[in-house]
């Protein structure tokens, strides 16, 4: 059993995210839910952006480090789309067995970190028609990652949706390919902390 640390999109604590922490639950892992909004949820992602700036990423980060403080070395960090970001700021803060990232992805120069964390393994997981998808992002997450001696795992999901595991989004959810993304996921989690 692990512990993951689990950050949520831009949109705030929605179903993707509590299925995600049930699923994991139900694998043997003990799940802290970051909810870095205090409860607010959005259902566009322009109103969602909005609220980041006006709040601000670097205050975002430090929400996300200060969430994870009482939590021992070791667990796993894990995000959706800008909760991924937070996911890789707190890999390179803490000491973390394992990033797992779905539907975005940060190079360090965009986080404003010197490098990745040594041998730090992590997997992405992306569709394909995402419209918020960055190809040179990935390239240069892959590239820092191998810097360091990790190894990045990258799946590509033939889909059109940016948060496409969200049963709460119709537009976007696609069964199948969460249900491949979370056998993928959860092979991860156990690899890393078993």
């Amino acid at each position: 059993m692990s512990t993951v640390a689990l950050f949520h999109s831009v949109l705030g604590v929605r179903e993707g995210v509590t299925d995600a922490a049930a699923r994991l639950r139900a694998a043997g892992h003990e799940v802290l839910v970051v909810d870095q909004y205090d409860g607010r949820v959005f259902d566009d992602y322009g109103t969602a952006g909005a609220y980041v700036e006006e709040v601000g990423f670097p205050a975002l980060m430090a929400r996300a480090a200060d969430a994870v403080r009482d939590l021992p070395d070791g667990f796993v960090s894990a995000g959706f789309s800008n909760g991924a970001g937070m996911a890789e700021s707190v890999a390179t803060q803490r000491r973390v067995s394992g990033v797992l990232l779905v539907s975005g992805a940060l190079p360090m120069a965009v986080l404003g970190a010197p490098s990745w964390p040594a041998g730090l393994p992590a997997q992405l997981h992306r569709a394909t028609g995402d419209p918020f998808r960055s190809d040179e992002w990935d390239r240069a997450l892959a590239d820092d990652v191998a810097a360091a001696g990790g190894e990045l795992e990258v799946f590509e999901y033939p889909v059109d949706g940016h948060l496409f595991t969200d049963p709460g989004l119709p537009a976007e959810y696609d069964a199948a390919a969460t249900e491949r993304l979370w056998r993928e996921a959860l092979a991860f989690v156990d690899r890393v902390t078993g």
